[in-house]
């Protein structure tokens, strides 16, 4: 270890524990590349317009556990 890393190290153990769970949050934040926060940003997008077509009545709600079956049957 570095002598700057543990230094962050020790300076950190003296944080709140909000702080230590907030610095926690930004740094795994820090490690998804700009691929993986388009996507996720993709995926908000198409989980709005589907709930937005549900609300509408042009899409239906199926449950979780017939999808599930039904895709089962399929693979076999």
């Amino acid at each position: 270890m570095t002598i700057k890393l543990k230094e962050i190290e020790d300076r950190v153990k003296l944080l709140s524990i909000p702080e230590k769970a907030l610095l926690a949050e930004r740094l795994i934040e820090s490690l998804d590349s700009d691929e993986e926060s388009g996507n996720e940003l993709l995926w908000s997008e198409e989980a709005e317009k589907r709930y937005q077509a549900y609300l509408k009545g042009s899409q239906i709600a199926l449950a979780a556990d017939n999808v599930i079956m039904d895709a089962r049957k399929h693979l076999k």
